[in-house]
């Protein structure tokens, strides 16, 4: 249950570096990050990208097997990327004010969840 947690939290703080490095080179993905309830904001977001990251993404990477097998997986970022719009417009701590902006944040947020969860370690059971 901790592990769970832990992760939850990195990939909160993943979403919160999205906002600092995407903000660095483009305008349009921002996260409000200035008070506890602001935080708490997040991680319900990020509860929310994930159950509509598990579900309505995985249908429609599904439905686009055909078109992922043509571009080479680009239609998974595209998807990825949509899914990130879509609960960016439900305002949870973090917005994106066009599809772009969500596109480029979604790929900078994959890979800082997969950079941060490189430091998790590694256990046979959940404490």
């Amino acid at each position: 249950m901790k592990r769970f947690f832990l992760k939850w939290a990195l990939t909160v703080l993943a979403l919160i570096v999205t906002g600092l490095v995407t903000s660095l080179f483009m305008k349009g993905f921002s996260v409000q990050v200035g008070s506890s309830s602001d935080v708490m904001n997040l991680f319900i977001g990020v509860a929310v990208l994930t159950l509509v990251n598990t579900t309505l993404g995985r249908l429609l990477k599904f439905l686009a097997i055909p078109l992922n097998c043509l571009t080479f997986g680009l239609a998974a970022v595209a998807i990825n990327g949509l899914m990130f719009f879509l609960v960016s417009t439900l305002n949870f701590g973090f917005h994106a004010d066009n599809y772009l902006a969500a596109l480029v944040a979604s790929v900078v947020f994959s890979l800082t969840c997969s950079i941060l969860h490189q430091f998790l370690p590694d256990s046979e059971k959940d404490d």
